[in-house]
């Protein structure tokens, strides 16, 4: 998904320091004894974009899951859901998947 969003906002010409463009994850594994799966996963964005890009980053993060091979893969299987923040001037505007407000 990292490397789909960042797509993503490329081919919106939407800049952004690939430098400090960062993601982490975050999963939750359940099982007992030695059969264990992966239940969700949470991807964490952090990156900073200029304020007149605002509406087309929330564009493409609300959309760049679709587009994604390995979470379309495994979507079914594992719930994924990604939040971000998003440095916009001064501010620190955090964003998230309708799913991770369930």
């Amino acid at each position: 998904m990292y490397g789909t969003l960042a797509g993503a906002l490329a081919v919106r010409k939407i800049p952004y320091d690939r430098n400090t463009y960062s993601a982490t994850v975050d999963g939750r594994i359940v099982g007992i004894d030695k059969t264990i799966r992966i239940e969700s996963m949470v991807v964490h964005y952090d990156f900073t974009i200029p304020a007149e890009f605002r509406e087309a980053t929330e564009r493409a993060l609300k959309n760049h899951p679709k587009g994604c091979p390995a979470h379309q893969s495994v979507k079914d299987a594992i719930k994924i859901t990604w939040d971000a923040t998003l440095h916009i001037g001064d501010e620190a505007v955090l964003l998230q998947s309708e799913a991770a407000t369930d």
